[in-house]
């Protein structure tokens, strides 16, 4: 049994003392200890070893306590498995040099064999737990598959994924024959995650915003509740969607146990638009973490006020930042576990 349920109960709609805390990108960039093996290892060896990815899981859980750990990984682990080349530059981010233009390049993506593409994964997920020893809950996760076509199409970050979008509208039975696969390939890879041990999954929809409510529906949430009604029986859900406030309702209804605000979405708009009955997570601004300890402190406590304590996950309204001072982020852990209504 896991010591510190708080997560586990929240996702579960139960009442609890006060709601639960964790940061998405929690394991990584901002910590110094991070930064320390990141001199030593390239980014995919640090994914690829689980020596090395269960030690970054755990470290921001031995500096802060949080509620829950993430798994340290990245969503492009799956293009990878696909037979899709990913690099991780330095200074300029994912780079796919073989990107997805046409239905011949579609032709040579695999659905894989995920222990055999992905076995270290499982590997690392069983070397956490025994780190964690049950203390906290272990979150795994997945991109969303439009999120993952974005990537595969563009070949790299992008601020407006122009040929991500290009390619759905002009060529749309190859788009969705390429979401199809990479839905098939992360239901699988999360049920794998969910047997090696992970106590809940996240789907990140990074670039769900990108695309109008209509096209959201046809190329991001079909593909999105397939996950969703895959893994819903064997363990809790999280649907997040940056910017896709529109969607909120779709994701309450879609069978997920929790679903992810952005900081754009106030909580009062939240609630509403989710019928008032899912629990929430987020919307910290990722940016506000800048601000003096004791204004962040403030900030979370009426951050949780306007949630309400149940059925409620504090989150940031999206990855942490690279250059968050250690404290600042200590201010927003602390301010959840001293929260007294």
């Amino acid at each position: 049994m896991i010591k510190n349920d708080l997560f586990l109960k929240a996702l579960k709609g139960e009442t609890v003392e006060r709601p639960p805390v964790w940061m998405m990108r929690q394991a990584g960039r901002y910590l110094p200890e991070f930064m320390e093996l990141r001199k030593k290892y390239d980014f995919f060896t640090r994914c690829q070893t689980p020596e090395l990815a269960s030690e970054i899981t755990v470290q921001p859980i031995r500096r802060y306590g949080m509620d829950a750990a993430i798994l340290f990984s990245d969503i492009l682990v799956i293009p990878q498995a696909m037979d899709i080349e990913v690099q991780m530059k330095p200074n300029f981010g994912p780079y796919l040099p073989n990107p997805i233009r046409s239905q011949e390049d579609l032709d040579k993506v695999i659905v894989p064999d995920i222990q055999d593409t992905l076995g270290y994964v499982m590997d690392a997920i069983t070397m956490t737990k025994e780190k964690l020893n049950d203390e906290v809950p272990l979150i795994g996760f997945a991109g969303s598959p439009w999120t993952l076509l974005c990537y595969c199409v563009e070949g790299q970050g992008s601020k407006s994924f122009d040929k991500a979008r290009g390619f759905c509208f002009t060529q749309p039975k190859a788009a969705h024959e390429l979401l199809q696969k990479i839905t098939d390939t992360t239901i699988a890879y999360l049920k794998a995650k969910v047997k090696a041990g992970v106590n809940a999954v996240q789907i990140f929809d990074s670039w769900g915003g990108m695309l109008s409510p209509q096209d959201y529906q046809e190329f991001s949430w079909n593909y999105i509740q397939q996950i969703v009604d895959a893994l819903k029986d064997e363990a809790p859900v999280i649907v997040f969607g940056k910017g896709c406030w529109f969607a909120l309702k779709e994701m309450a209804n879609s069978g997920a146990s929790a679903v992810g605000v952005d900081w754009t979405c106030s909580a009062q708009n939240a609630r509403y638009l989710t019928g008032g009955n899912v629990t929430l997570q987020g919307n910290f601004d990722p940016a506000r973490l800048l601000s003096p300890p004791e204004k962040i402190k403030e900030m979370v406590t009426q951050m949780i006020r306007d949630f309400g304590k149940d059925k409620y996950i504090v989150n940031l309204g999206h990855g942490i930042l690279p250059n968050i001072p250690v404290e600042n982020a200590k201010a927003f852990i602390d301010a959840v576990k001293e929260y007294k209504e």
